[in-house]
């Protein structure tokens, strides 16, 4: 008797996504968005499924640094459409990659994935940054014990010198929104200190009567 073959996919809830920091600087843009693809798809996993969202968030920094072999930056070149008459647009590729480099990868990328909404929900997990600096650190430590101090960079664009400085500087004192407001709550409060009259005359109630109402008999 053949025995049945069953395939066990793992379940969208049991899914726990990654974080990964890929430097592009000295790469080139095929190979690079091509490995970035993969790890998008979650093909370095055992527990890969093409129709489940297996892939990790993938973080790609040095975007400016990327390098194209041969002439392909003189010869390709970028076509969008508006979807009115007559508004078609041709970017070249030398244009994109002195302008906005990390667009260049995000096409590259998107044209290695699948053409569907699961493609969509990897796309979205893509970030691209020109530099070194991410603000996604937090996320990469995560389980890994390792605190923002700890993986390296700071996560913010300010200098530790200037956290440092900021961190120092003493609180200002809250201030009131409406300045007449505070102006006349204060006039009313002297003029009270003023008269004596700040405490207020106790109420007499009449025999018979409870919560401000009249008993009837």
């Amino acid at each position: 008797m053949r025995g049945s073959r069953i395939t066990a996919h793992t379940p969208s809830a049991q899914l726990d996504p990654h974080w990964q920091v890929v430097d592009a600087s000295g790469q080139r843009l095929g190979r690079l968005a091509s490995n970035v693809a993969g790890v998008l798809m979650g093909k370095h996993k055992p527990d890969y499924s093409r129709h489940l969202l297996t892939g990790d968030f993938v973080i790609v920094v040095n975007a400016a640094k990327v390098e194209v072999t041969g002439n392909q930056s003189a010869l390709k070149t970028y076509y969008r459409h508006s979807g009115y008459v007559g508004n078609l647009k041709a970017t070249p590729m030398r244009t994109l990659l002195s302008e906005r480099p990390n667009r260049v990868i995000e096409r590259t990328v998107k044209g290695m994935l699948p053409r569907n909404r699961l493609g969509r929900k990897m796309l979205r997990r893509l970030r691209v940054y020109l530099d070194a600096t991410h603000p996604h650190l937090s996320q990469v430590s995560a389980g890994t014990g390792k605190s923002k101090r700890d993986a390296g960079l700071s996560s913010s664009r300010v200098p530790p010198e200037e956290e440092a400085s900021i961190a120092k500087r003493p609180t200002s004192r809250s201030v009131d929104a409406n300045p007449r407001r505070s102006r006349a709550s204060a006039a009313v409060g002297s003029d009270r200190t003023a008269s004596g009259s700040n405490d207020r005359p106790p109420v007499s109630r009449r025999r018979g009567q409870t919560g401000g109402k009249r008993q009837t008999s």
